[in-house]
């Protein structure tokens, strides 16, 4: 379900250790939460289309998921056969084989378990995806290089052999338009976005041992040294938090509709902690 800023969260109440003069600074009114950033000259915005979703890790633990997507705006790289490409790949000019697509910003997601997790959105031309779909060979080649271009752009440690294509799910979260370059590039085309910064967060329901009557939320934000720079905005089944140096975005969708109005944040500038506490919408019984 999709959801809209509560305004009532400007008359929420708001606490912060130790200085009076940062209450109710950090739940406030803010413009409409942007889906892209201003067009650049020379490049335009899409609308990907979903295709397959793949899960892989960075490092030994962090979950990572790649939403592989398709579209008409990116161009296709240069039709080989699957032997062309075999040949291609033996030789030693297989690193001038370019695959044009757009690396998206990551964004924090949940996981089915309610864990936080980051998922990443790439996106081809719509023609190609339809012969990496076809053709198990190209698939696993063209995976191959998305993931070394998120490796590389994003300074990560992706778990490459490990990577698995789910079954059951298209694309984790949810996927945002892009704005690509519309002059032609030999090599992948990127976004010209600043990359953000996803601060680490945990997100528990209490009680833990019955139906749960409120969620919590810690967002670790160690370059943040008060609420007046973060911007905190929650919907029915939302959380969108902004602000920082470097700067932290947090975009999420919970497992629980929750009270926008009824919710409190606590800003703890000793451990740069934010703390949001969200009731949770109570479940109708039968009639």
């Amino acid at each position: 379900m999709a959801s809209q800023t509560d305004k009532s969260l400007l008359s929420a109440e708001l606490e912060e250790e130790d200085d009076e003069e940062f209450r109710q600074l950090l739940l406030q009114a803010t413009q409409k939460i942007q889906s892209a950033m201003p067009s650049v000259r020379d490049s335009k915005p899409i609308q990907p289309q979903p295709g397959f979703c793949i899960k892989t890790h960075a490092g030994s633990q962090e979950k990572v998921f790649v939403n592989i997507c398709r579209s008409l705006h990116i161009p296709a790289p240069p039709d080989l056969s699957r032997q062309e490409l075999e040949c291609l790949i033996e030789s030693d000019s297989a690193s001038s084989f370019r695959i044009p697509m757009s690396l998206g910003e990551p964004h924090a997601e949940l996981d089915n378990s309610g864990n936080g997790c980051t998922a990443y959105d790439v996106v081809i031309n719509s023609g190609f995806f339809s012969k990496v779909e076809a053709d198990p060979f190209f698939k696993e080649f063209f995976i191959t290089i998305a993931l070394e271009g998120l490796a590389d752009k994003y300074k990560m440690d992706i778990n490459h052999p490990a990577w698995r294509i789910l079954k059951n799910r298209k694309f984790m979260g949810s996927i945002s338009g892009q704005t690509i370059r519309t002059k032609s590039s030999p090599i992948i085309q990127e976004m010209d976005f600043s990359s953000p910064v996803l601060p680490k967060f945990t997100i528990l329901a209490e009680p833990a041992g019955g139906p749960p009557e409120f969620l919590l939320a810690e967002i670790h934000l160690p370059r943040v040294g008060s609420a007046r720079e973060l911007s905190l905005e929650l919907g029915q089944d939302r959380v969108v938090l902004r602000g920082g140096p470097d700067p932290y975005v947090l975009d999420i969708y919970i497992p629980h509709d929750i009270v926008p109005e009824r919710s409190h944040a606590r800003f703890h500038r000793r451990t740069a902690v934010l703390t949001v506490k969200m009731p949770i919408q109570p479940q109708l019984g039968p009639p």
